[in-house]
């Protein structure tokens, strides 16, 4: 189903990963509501449809389809700029976990979807399942086999 400007039809989707700076988890601060409704508002001001997406505990998935009109780093600019604002404003308290305003890393992983937009979709869907299956995995320290027994 191909979109249309006023003079152009266009079909442009995109898988977009993000996650906050230091990695830190976004579910510990009760925030996870607001930054969906946050990424809901700035996607719908500049006319671009969200088609899946999932605000996981320690990044974002978004499956999102952005006019031709705009880049896909120009909205990413705005989205993730946009949003950090709106974050400090709701959630004062950030400013000491988060110095500078600066709630979302540097960067972030984009790939074009084509024929796999399906797949796409059940795995950010599943995403959360298996965070939480790793997170229920230990990881066993184990010791240095380099370092010798003392006599």
């Amino acid at each position: 189903m191909a979109d249309s400007l006023a003079h152009s039809k266009w079909v442009c989707k995109y898988h977009i990963v993000f996650t906050p700076k230091y990695r830190r988890k976004i579910d510990y601060w009760g925030m996870r509501e607001d930054i969906r409704d946050i990424i809901r508002d700035l996607c719908k001001w500049k006319g671009v449809a969200i088609l899946e997406g999932k605000v996981m505990p320690g990044h974002i998935h978004l499956l999102l389809s952005i006019p031709p009109k705009y880049s896909v780093s120009s909205f990413m600019g705005y989205l993730k700029g946009k949003s950090a604002m709106m974050i400090f404003e709701r959630h004062a308290n950030l400013k000491y976990k988060y110095g500078n305003r600066h709630f979302w890393a540097t960067g972030y992983y984009v790939s074009t979807v084509g024929l796999q937009e399906k797949a796409l979709r059940k795995y950010i869907q599943e995403q959360e399942k298996q965070d939480q299956i790793e997170d229920k995995v230990s990881t066993k320290e184990y010791e240095n086999p380099f370092k010798g027994n003392a006599r």
